[in-house]
């Protein structure tokens, strides 16, 4: 990552710094946004278009899965041809593909649409970190990704309920197309802020990208997931059952292939490093438990206690409202606290969930607020600061690949929490109290994965 030298830059050129931060901020919003929406609008899309409980899964695990098998990919293509290049590639495929997703007629097209939709995000999202890392001086980065956590884990509750309202208002009788659709303005005026304020950069051709290991990666994901969900869905018959050991076959060809490429995905001297490794490991299981939820949470809401779209939606309400609370906490305690503000995120968070399962199959929505705000809590202790503290103990040279196979591994994580936590929702007897106590399990393993961590965050990060 490069940085401009340290000097006191002209005011203006600190006003410029700024505004390119809000284009990168506005287009990671309009990402998760788009990444959540189908959280709430999930069982609306399948009554309309048919698919029933598959399209259901896969509407968020197609768009997850997508990105997260290409972001890697995305951040080095970046390198390479040139981040802002990539970002106006990725925020304009984003759009479009927002768009075709809006128009879709059957469930094959619209998860078609939403995978690609991924696709473009994974190109769109890791330059911004890369253009931010350019254009501030190192001591102000710290102050400029601050701003990321709470404003991310807003969107992400700001999304479902944007589409329960889209929904419900069936604006010029679009229904829940409207929520897609609405990206003709919003990506519209990404685009034109990108184009104005964003640095040039040429890239370095030099730059290689590792075609067989992505092919690798993305073929064991797509392997696993599809077996995941067609074998909840039609049974466990021999088709998913090869799906998930081609996909168990291929990801340790991918491991493999990272010891021995010239120019791995992924660092190999990361995975030898105990504190990266655990750190890896806890994100993708704590983002797989709380991804399941936030899915369950909304299918909980309107299927058992039949809310509407919006009222579901705002039943999540809570859960953002804890989530800016302590990111902004976090921000402040981390130096201090180090790897025990994970603990405690996680504490929080499992506590949230033994509340929600305590409370039982039918308990009133007020009486939801408190273990949904508690989950938040616990779910913004832990964003950001688990990277953080994971990033504490490695090399500079390799922040790159670290910071890249970490995001990767949460959007992963998003596709495969939303894939099985489903499934158990879905097709077991008691699915929400079953669904979680899953979750709880999952946040309880994070819990022994702490003292493995690196105590404290690595500066400057």
């Amino acid at each position: 990552m490069t940085t401009l030298p340290a000097s006191a830059p002209p005011r203006s050129t600190d006003r410029r710094r700024w505004a390119v931060l809000a284009v990168i901020l506005f287009a990671a919003v309009l990402d998760l946004l788009d990444a959540t929406i189908t959280n709430i609008a999930a069982p609306t899309v399948a009554a309309d278009l048919g698919g029933g409980d598959a399209l259901v899964q896969w509407l968020g695990a197609g768009y997850a899965l997508a990105m997260g098998v290409l972001l890697v990919v995305g951040g080095r293509l970046g390198d390479k041809y040139g981040r802002r290049r990539l970002f106006l590639t990725g925020i304009t495929g984003f759009t479009v593909a927002s768009i075709a997703c809006g128009l879709a007629f059957d469930p094959v097209s619209i998860v078609a649409f939403r995978l690609l939709q991924g696709a473009f995000g994974a190109l769109l999202i890791p330059q911004g970190f890369g253009i931010l890392g350019a254009v501030f001086p190192r001591e102000e980065l710290g102050k400029a990704f601050s701003v990321f956590a709470p404003a991310l884990g807003l969107s992400a509750i700001c999304g479902p309920v944007l589409a329960g309202v889209l929904i419900d208002a069936d604006l010029f009788g679009l229904g829940w197309r409207s929520m897609f659709l609405i990206n003709i303005v919003l990506g519209g005026l990404a685009i034109g802020l990108a184009v104005r304020l964003l640095p040039h950069d040429d890239g370095d051709r030099g730059v290689t990208v590792d075609g067989l290991g992505s092919g690798l990666l993305a073929g064991a994901m797509l392997g696993l997931l599809y077996g995941l969900i067609d074998g909840s869905g039609h049974g466990w018959t021999l088709r998913p059952a090869s799906c998930l050991a081609a996909g168990a076959v291929l990801f340790a060809l991918f491991c493999l292939r990272q010891r021995t490429a010239s120019s791995p995905l992924i660092e190999p001297s990361l995975l030898r490093n105990r504190g990266f490794v655990s750190g890896l490991v806890l994100g993708l299981v704590f983002n797989a438990a709380i991804s399941g939820l936030l899915f369950v949470l909304s299918l909980f809401l309107q299927d058992v206690l039949h809310r509407t779209p919006t009222q579901a939606s705002l039943g999540l309400a809570p859960i953002a409202a804890g989530i800016v609370v302590a990111s902004i906490a976090a921000h402040r305690l981390i130096a201090r606290l180090g790897r025990t503000l994970v603990l405690a995120g996680l504490v929080l968070t499992l506590t949230g969930t033994l509340w929600l399962l305590a409370l039982g199959s039918g308990p009133a929505v007020p009486a939801l607020v408190a273990p949904v705000f508690v989950t938040g809590l616990g779910m913004g202790t832990c964003f950001g600061t688990i990277y953080q503290i994971t990033l504490g103990g490695i090399d500079p040279k390799e922040a790159g690949s670290a910071s890249g196979s970490l995001s990767a591994i949460q959007q992963l994580a998003n596709s495969i929490g939303a894939a099985a936590v489903t499934t158990v929702y879905f097709h077991a007897a008691g699915g929400t109290a079953l669904s979680l106590s899953v979750v709880a399990a999952g946040v309880l393993g994070c819990c022994a994965l702490v003292r493995l961590l690196p105590r404290h965050a690595q500066p400057h990060h």
